[in-house]
């Protein structure tokens, strides 16, 4: 197959020291608001320096780093790296929307990063690149790679997550399945979903889009197709980027994902190219962990699930990435 991944890719990456004297301040002082305040979206597991060794090892090819934070940044990381661009939050979210702690209204915003390339990767702080990347695993002749597989949301919790629903009512009023799907039939309908193009089979018949998967994987994006959604949804996407915290009838990054679906904007990618893991009990734990030092998996998400013993949760995933990167970084101070 030949390429042409002739331009720039940045890669953009959240983070927050929920142990931030003065960030606690101002926390405490909006919590309760609204939305979703629990520790475990804010809390540091401490892994964030093998985010940059597997970057530096794994794709050493990326652009350009935006370090996007609240003014932080962790006493190691050395910021003269001539890849890491610091981003607070105040430099590209309207001032409106600030303070924020919803990580849901500063993804919707970061198309207005100034320098930030068209062609951009975006990273939750618990994803990681794990075994070596080559450009063509984010991007194909300058679409972004993604695993566009219809589903529906399945709820396990109360209160519901109603983030999908609001995801999919969007899409479904600027989009016509039965279009999309004819147009798009090649992506949609090939053999790299392995077991997942069982359910875009399933989906064929009905009006309406249920909805899509997500594999809570660092995601390809196109900048425009931010501006585009703000322009189309601008009630939406002002609501999510008001709320303090993460609210569940907002919508969140994975609109931007189902948008370049539905245009069909994106690259079918193998859905093994990475592994999630729901850190709720020790057998997860343990599978998170193996799958950190298997060198199976390019991308790796072990998300933290709110399990009740986290100290023993941080000291696993640190043994398990420190055996895998052991050695310093060029973004760390010497």
């Amino acid at each position: 197959m030949k390429t042409n991944n002739n331009f720039p890719i940045d890669f953009v990456i959240t983070w927050v020291d929920g142990n931030d004297p003065e960030w606690q301040k101002e926390y405490f002082k909006h919590k309760g608001i609204d939305g979703d305040s629990r520790d475990c979206r804010f809390r540091d597991m401490n892994l964030l320096q093998f985010w940059f060794r597997g970057v530096e090892q794994f794709a050493p090819w990326v652009n350009k780093i935006y370090f996007v934070t609240c003014g932080q940044k962790p006493e190691w990381l050395d910021e003269n790296n001539p890849k890491i661009v610091l981003v607070d939050h105040k430099d590209f979210i309207p001032e409106k929307y600030l303070p924020t702690f919803s990580s849901q209204a500063i993804e919707v915003n970061l198309h207005r990063i100034s320098g930030l390339s068209e062609h951009f990767v975006y990273f939750n702080d618990d994803t990681f690149i794990t075994a070596p990347t080559k450009p063509t695993d984010f991007f194909v002749n300058g679409l972004p790679c993604d695993s566009a597989v219809i589903n529906y949301a399945a709820p396990r919790v109360e209160p519901l997550n109603l983030v999908p629903f609001v995801n999919a009512a969007a899409i479904n009023r600027n989009f016509n399945k039965k279009s999309v799907m004819k147009k798009q039939a090649k992506k949609l309908f090939t053999l790299k979903y392995h077991s997942y193009l069982l359910k875009n089979i399933q989906f064929i018949m009905g009006k309406f889009f249920p909805g899509f998967k997500y594999f809570h994987l660092p995601t390809s994006f196109l900048k425009s197709t931010f501006s585009t959604i703000w322009e189309k949804e601008p009630e939406l996407m002002d609501r999510t980027s008001s709320h303090k915290f993460r609210v569940l009838t907002d919508a969140n990054q994975w609109l931007i994902k189902d948008w370049q679906f539905c245009e069909g904007n994106f690259y079918p990618r193998n859905t093994k190219i990475g592994c999630y893991v729901s850190i709720e009990d020790n057998n997860k734990l343990v599978a998170a962990t193996n799958a950190i030092k298997s060198g199976k998996y390019k991308l790796i998400c072990p998300n933290d699930a709110d399990f009740d013993d986290y100290e023993l949760v941080k000291k696993e995933l640190y043994n398990s990435f420190d055996i895998l990167l052991p050695n310093k970084s060029s973004f760390e101070k010497s």
